[in-house]
């Protein structure tokens, strides 16, 4: 028996590390500001769960450092990208934190949400407009 689990082990990691790559090759294909080197450590560090409803719902994550220090972590409701700075310090946590949130809801408002370093959500400011790479679509499912 503890063979068994012992086998089993490895089947669920890899299938969590392809799922981490799916997520990596979307951002890939939709963010002008994606690189492995920005892109992966967020999304590693995002639960494989959110990544897995992410992935269904045609979410995506983009790493954009056009996002500056006051609001570093944006949600685009319209098109359904989480966007983080990855030079701002934090905003990494802060994007994966309402990732996971989000995710456990369900729930993605149309709005343009946004958060400071710490998580705050922050209103009243105006952060660059989310541009697709030319010729990506984002797949957003609307429910």
């Amino acid at each position: 028996m503890l063979a068994l689990s012992l086998i089993a082990l490895p089947v669920f990691a890899q299938s969590d590390r392809e799922v981490a790559e799916q997520m990596v090759t979307r951002s890939a294909n939709v963010c002008p500001g994606h690189s492995a080197d920005r892109t992966t450590p967020t999304v590693r560090a995002t639960p494989v769960a959110a990544l897995r409803v992410m992935l269904e719902r045609g979410l995506v994550m983009c790493p954009d450092r056009r996002l500056d220090a006051d609001a570093p972590a944006v949600f685009y409701g319209r098109v359904g990208v989480f966007a983080w700075n990855p030079e701002v310090k934090g905003s990494s946590e802060v994007i994966v934190k309402q990732i996971d949130a989000m995710t456990r809801k369900d729930d993605y408002p149309q709005d343009t949400l946004m958060w400071d370093a710490k998580g705050a959500e922050v209103k009243q400011r105006t952060v660059p407009a989310f541009e697709a790479k030319p010729g990506a679509a984002v797949l957003y499912h609307v429910r």
